[in-house]
């Protein structure tokens, strides 16, 4: 499938040199699971996307235009990758926001991502990124449009290298999530560890579903800081996103992990998203 591209919902790849998306990374983004012709977790990637748009002083467009257009850019495909972008518009030179700005929609049709199936089912390999993140908590949680820090992050290792993803670190050292992905970690049966995202990374929207299944399977849920010493000596380490679902860890920094219950557990949850 050839890759398609709506904005303003017109279909066109042509964009204005002075959008401020691309002149700054002023806007948001979400990238969607179209699963069996279905949206997955749509209505978090909405909240998520106000939420966005709320914390940056930024006027969203209706939801059920964004929701339209998601829904006709998907009709026919049965998986695929939907990439929705929202900017703060045109504008002209310098930071300051136009009083009038005007958002722009960009929303783009990928093909799904031939992930080979051993990596859920068997684990991956992850590696540390020498690449730390900011704090910033007022961005902290948001998809924002600058990506920099994960740009320099993902530019670390190639394919040949044979790791699938790379864990980020902040400043102090905490960890906080994969270049790509959310990070957990269960350290005995019945007990389910994520990172705090209160001073930076994006809460992924299969984070909110994994967090919100494990809580009404009662299990105990531990969203606080978590150091990388702590994260090495867990049982289980699984990642977690839109397009991937969970992957489990096989072997980081030299140790091996297995695929756990509570990895096999969180994997059923999300391809019941």
């Amino acid at each position: 499938m050839t890759p398609q591209c709506w904005i303003d919902g017109i279909p066109t790849e042509t964009l204005p040199a002075t959008d401020r998306g691309l002149q700054y990374g002023d806007g948001l983004f979400e990238t969607l699971a179209l699963r069996g012709g279905r949206i997955a977790l749509l209505d978090y990637h909405l909240d998520r996307l106000k939420e966005g748009c709320e914390r940056l002083a930024m006027a969203m467009p209706g939801r059920d235009l964004l929701q339209r257009e998601l829904i006709t850019a998907a009709a026919g495909q049965r998986n695929a990758a939907l990439k929705l972008m929202l900017t703060r518009g045109s504008g002209g030179r310098g930071y300051r926001p136009p009083t009038e700005a005007k958002p722009r929609r960009i929303l783009l049709l990928h093909p799904w991502p031939d992930y080979p199936a051993e990596w859920a089912e068997q684990g991956i390999r992850l590696r540390l990124c020498r690449t730390r993140l900011a704090h910033q908590p007022q961005l902290a949680g948001i998809k924002h449009l600058n990506r920099l820090e994960q740009v320099l992050a993902r530019a670390e290792w190639n394919e040949a290298d044979g790791f699938q993803e790379g864990l980020m670190l902040d400043l102090d050292g905490a960890v906080v999530e994969g270049t790509m992905s959310n990070v957990f970690a269960s350290p005995r049966e019945g007990v389910l560890i994520t990172p705090d995202l209160s001073r930076c990374g994006v809460a992924g929207v299969m984070r909110r579903h994994l967090l919100g299944s494990a809580r009404s399977a009662g299990i105990d849920v531990q969203v606080r800081a978590l150091g990388l010493p702590e994260l090495q000596d867990c049982l289980e380490i699984f990642l977690s996103n839109s397009l991937m679902g969970v992957w489990p860890v096989a072997e980081f920094e030299g140790r091996r992990y297995t695929v756990g219950p509570m990895g096999r557990l969180a994997r059923s949850w999300a391809e019941a998203a």
